[in-house]
């Protein structure tokens, strides 16, 4: 490297670098650093990374066999410490030159503890970062631990130096280089309690920064602050956004975030969407990263308390004292950033995160009184469920069911009314209230996992997200009340299949018994499990409101064949009473006015009859709603790709 621009072909022949991992130690005052930090390194596409690594192998090697006896990387550290303690007054008086060169000393940093982390122990690394040169009988142990001091200086350079054109380069180099540090676990199968993160980041100089860091790192997505245009400093621009040390800690970001979330087998990958703000996406990722840090062994995550604990700006009670890491950020700027932004995994993950463990800001969500803002998105993410993958989806599916567990919600929603939503395709909807979207939207994915990913968790949690809002279904559009009955038809007609082929089995038993048979009984459990919560559904709506939803007694009485099987079924006895009487009482007063009924004469019998039907003979079943332990639980199991429940009878939902 040096004053010239290099290439990265260039990078194995460069003098600089080569001195820089040759035998010779190099003081902290040598006017090398000068030199070495003066270059402009055009930065190479996402599929040039790889040629960058490979190209540099060799330089890193050397260092890393050197570098005990020269402490050459420590001296780069030092040179780029004592740098940072100039870097704000630098970025008052606009000192491009000096912001530049700070800037490449922690991209050269960078570039090196990612080969440093992926090629030793965490023991071997420390030694590293711990090198002191000693004269000859000096034995003091006292040596300086660089690593510390490097991490504390990121984060006073994350949260401290103001974000100009001139310093948005160095700032997302800062926030790279803390999630290249935090890779570490991409290397180890078990989970790390005793890292090197833990060391530093949970307690030490370190701790004091944590509630500001999270704050910055969340103001950094809200804003969602574009790079500067080119001409705005000296830096050399990359044409889709971000410098060359972004796309590389993007990498081992994406790592991270595999760990953190592990779509389940045959999971498509994220589709990586154009950032128009790469700080914003550091910061979203460096914080999910702190966030799910699991805790110490004598300490609780800090980030995570910061994360559970911070209030609205506009609420002036005091904090607990029991409540450490506290501090207070403008809700309605983050709820339009969350809205913006599920697009993003990542983002979902936030959303998620937020809701399931900050009860400040689940309550303010749930009193908007623009929650189609947020739902529209995460339905969007549901229709799409062919396009994303698995872990998304997952995710999408678990907010929903947050949300859905208050009662407010669930009738908040149906209040909603929605004009012309172009992206659902099946059926032009011009007029329909949130609710009805959301019941279409959830039994259109049920219906796509039963021929396509066939989990039955998934299935489980979607009928789980229907149950919690069926008590407070109003006014359902006439297509979502077809669509709910058609989903208990394709049921039935599943379970008729596995119910022949369980007979044709038992018969083909009699006259062999050395060929093994499919568990036919355990695919049968499955799909009557999932149609005895359909009949939940159903007459949960019934029970608590038949008097809304004239039009899912249309699709009952219009379907009523199909539910003669299943009354005089032992499993599903209770729960079919309020459903038969529901369709004997209006099937009977159809009886009644006659034949060839228009279907505005039918739903007027039907509203008439609500009057009518004294609502003590219907019987309300057990309050089956899911709480908020079940809604953590899917997120672990969705996440952790657990096999029991990505592989489950498979047979059942078959074709």
């Amino acid at each position: 490297m040096g004053s010239n621009s290099s290439r990265i072909g260039d990078l194995p022949k460069n003098e600089y670098l080569k001195k820089l991992s040759g035998t010779e130690s190099i003081s902290e005052n040598d006017p090398f650093w000068n030199q070495l930090l003066s270059f402009s390194f055009p930065a190479p596409t996402s599929s040039e990374l790889k040629l960058l690594e490979e190209a540099t192998i060799s330089v890193c090697r050397s260092l890393v066999e050197n570098n005990p006896r020269t402490g050459n990387l420590g001296a780069l550290i030092k040179v780029f410490l004592s740098r940072t303690k100039e870097l704000k007054l630098s970025a008052e008086c606009q000192n491009h030159i000096f912001i530049w060169q700070t800037h490449n000393a922690l991209f050269i940093i960078c570039c090196l503890l990612k080969v440093f982390i992926c090629q030793m122990s965490e023991e071997e690394l420390q030694l590293h970062f711990t090198y002191e040169e000693k004269s000859p009988g000096n034995y003091s142990s006292d040596s300086e631990d660089l690593l510390e001091e490097l991490l504390c200086c990121l984060m006073q350079l994350i949260t401290d130096i103001p974000l100009l054109d001139i310093t948005y380069e160095i700032s997302v180099e800062a926030i790279s280089t803390m999630v290249v540090f935090l890779s570490c676990q991409l290397f180890h199968k078990e989970v790390l309690r005793q890292s090197i993160s833990h060391k530093y980041l949970m307690r030490g100089p370190c701790l004091p920064y944590t509630s500001k860091l999270v704050k910055t790192l969340l103001y950094n997505f809200i804003r969602q602050e574009k790079p500067p245009p080119p001409g705005a400093h000296v830096f050399p621009q990359q044409s889709d956004g971000g410098g060359l040390l972004y796309g590389l800690a993007s990498g081992v970001a994406t790592g991270l975030w595999t760990v953190f979330t592990l779509g389940g087998v045959g999971s498509k990958a994220a589709a990586s969407p154009e950032l128009s703000s790469p700080l914003a996406n550091q910061s979203l990722l460096l914080l999910l990263v702190l966030a799910n840090l699991t805790d110490a062994s004598d300490a609780p995550n800090p980030y995570r308390q910061a994360i559970m604990s911070f209030k609205n700006t506009q609420d002036s009670s005091p904090f607990p004292s029991s409540i450490p890491h506290a501090f207070q950020i403008n809700f309605n700027s983050l709820y339009t950033a969350l809205c913006e932004q599920q697009t993003s995994d990542q983002a979902t993950l936030l959303l998620y995160t937020l809701l399931h463990q900050n009860s400040n800001i689940r309550t303010y969500m749930l009193a908007r009184t623009d929650m189609e803002n947020l739902v529209l998105p995460i339905l969007e993410i549901l229709y799409h469920v062919e396009e994303r993958n698995s872990h998304h989806v997952y995710m999408a599916l678990i907010i929903l069911l947050i949300l859905t567990e208050d009662d407010g919600f669930n009738r908040s929603i149906h209040e909603v009314i929605l004009k012309n939503i172009t992206w659902y395709s099946e059926r032009v909807l011009t007029e329909i209230s949130l609710g009805s979207l959301l019941i279409l939207v959830v039994i259109r994915t049920i219906q796509y996992n039963m021929t396509r990913t066939r989990d039955k968790y998934l299935h489980t949690n979607c009928l789980a997200a229907l149950a919690n809002m069926s008590a407070q279904f109003r006014s359902l559009h006439q297509y979502a009340a077809q669509r709910i009955i058609s989903l208990f038809s394709l049921l039935s007609k599943k379970h008729n299949k596995v119910l022949e082929q369980a007979t044709q089995s038992l018969r083909g038993s009699l006259s062999s018994n050395d060929v093994p048979l499919p568990d036919y009984a355990q695919d049968l459990n499955v799909i009557e499990e999932v149609i005895r919560m359909m009949l939940e559904i159903i007459n949960s709506c019934l029970t608590n409101s038949l008097h809304h939803n004239p039009n899912l007694v249309y699709a009952l009485l219009y379907k009523r064949d199909l539910f003669e099987q299943f009354r005089t079924h032992p499993s599903f006895q209770d729960i079919m009473q309020n459903i038969d009487l529901v369709i004997s009482f209006f099937s009977s007063r159809l009886l009644q006015a006659g034949a060839e009924l228009s279907v505005e004469r039918v739903l007027e019998i039907i509203k008439q009859g609500v009057v009518a039907l004294p609502k003590d003979r219907l019987k309300p079943l057990a309050d089956r709603q899911v709480d908020r332990v079940l809604a953590c639980q899917a997120f672990v199991y969705a996440a952790s790709g657990f096999s029991q429940f990505h592989g489950l009878s498979v047979r059942n939902f078959q074709n």
